[in-house]
């Protein structure tokens, strides 16, 4: 009977590579989605689905109760896009100048649909339930997921899982990673105030350019000589600002910059020590400081029983050769805080695809992926959802 399931998401294909498109076509910024979450609202309500919106915020939940009672199983899908002007030479590239979806969140909605779409026709064979999450603002902090929660988006959910396609894996593949998957998201702004003068006189000057030069190189030394080497942390800073002119000694320098990490107690030392070695290296310089330090997701941690789910499942769908174990990455994600609350998986999608052009990576102008992705997340995300609660329809 999965097999037919799988018959009917081959069926049902070219209409979502419709939807997909029309996503595409007219993507939304984080937290200013409007006309996708009513699109997706308007879907699963078709479908008989009790729906909820306006959920955390604008977000989009669907309840699919099954034939008899059991386990909760959620999805999740997000479907915000990117300050990008798309540059693709397709027929579906973006109508909205400057926007884009740069990411795939078009294709987990759309995915997330399909599947909706499909286990609502054997509801009545289900021994459970699923939850259809639909999140906004997953690109920007402090991101959807935390109010959808708050919410009550996973009130009831037992277990959870959710699927990111990635470019940069081959179309048919899929990857996974048990524990740390992706890294805890960190953003930090130093202004360094010294004291400004004439560029012939720096004697009597507090230069905050040469402080604040020193600072990033003092900076770097947080993670290679205070961090176990076991434990990996980046620390990168991403802009310097300070001075515009030739003679003038600048009075203030900016500084901004990400800490990845996974481990918590790195990451609650990696801010205290970025503290520290600010203040220091001010006040060897006669100079002051002030540090504004924000906590941005937490790192993704995937849960081992349920990751051998998907991981078992995976291996049914597309063959031991096409399931690999990834190795962690310094990206973050704000499911997170999903597997923080109740057991579950994370997992990457093969999208990449070079004959299609599909091969650039996330986040460039020319972002896209092979549309065929949809039917391996699809795949899995059923038969997941049939290992839980779908003992008497297997039968």
């Amino acid at each position: 009977m999965r097999n037919q399931l799988f018959s009917r998401l081959q069926e049902i294909y070219p209409e979502l590579v419709k939807i997909r498109r029309d996503f595409h076509m007219y993507p939304e910024l984080s937290f200013e989605e409007e006309s996708t979450p009513k699109k997706v609202a308007e879907f699963l309500t078709s479908l008989g689905l009790e729906v909820r919106t306006g959920v955390g915020g604008r977000g989009v939940v669907g309840l699919l109760r099954g034939g008899k009672p059991g386990k909760t199983v959620a999805l999740r899908a997000d479907f915000d896009a990117l300050p990008i002007q798309d540059e693709k030479e397709v027929e579906y590239k973006s109508r909205i100048p400057g926007v884009m979806h740069a990411c795939g969140h078009d294709v987990h909605t759309t995915t997330l649909l399909g599947v909706a779409q499909l286990l609502s026709e054997v509801r009545e064979h289900l021994q459970g339930n699923v939850v259809f999450i639909h999140q906004f603002a997953e690109e920007v902090a402090p991101g959807g997921a935390l109010p959808m929660i708050e919410d009550g988006c996973l009130d009831g959910v037992d277990v959870i899982y959710g699927a990111h396609v990635w470019s940069g894996i081959p179309i048919g593949k899929l990857g996974y990673v048990e524990g740390y998957m992706m890294a805890a998201t960190d953003d930090f702004d130093i202004e360094i105030m010294g004291k400004g003068g004439h560029g012939a006189t720096p004697h009597l000057t507090v230069d905050s350019l040469v402080v604040g030069s020193q600072l990033v190189l003092n900076l770097q030394q947080i993670v290679s000589r205070r961090v176990d080497p076991l434990k990996p942390a980046v620390l990168t800073v991403g802009s310097f600002i300070s001075g515009n002119a030739y003679n003038v000694i600048p009075n203030t320098a900016k500084l901004m910059g990400t800490v990845r990490t996974f481990d918590e107690e790195v990451r609650d030392d990696m801010e205290d020590s970025l503290k520290a070695v600010t203040e220091a290296t001010c006040l060897a310089s006669g100079a002051q400081a002030n540090v504004v330090y924000h906590r941005g997701y937490p790192a993704v941690w995937n849960h081992p029983e349920q990751t051998r789910v998907i991981v078992e499942q995976a291996k049914e769908v597309l063959g031991t050769e096409n399931v690999f174990e990834m190795k962690p990455i310094m990206g973050g994600e704000d499911f997170a805080y999903y597997t923080q609350k109740v057991p579950g998986s994370f997992f990457f999608v093969g999208g990449g695809n070079p004959e299609l052009g599909a091969d650039y990576p996330h986040h460039h102008p020319k972002f896209d992926v092979d549309e065929q992705s949809m039917l391996v997340a699809g795949k899995v995300f059923l038969s997941a959802v049939l290992y839980h609660i779908g003992e008497s329809f297997l039968e």
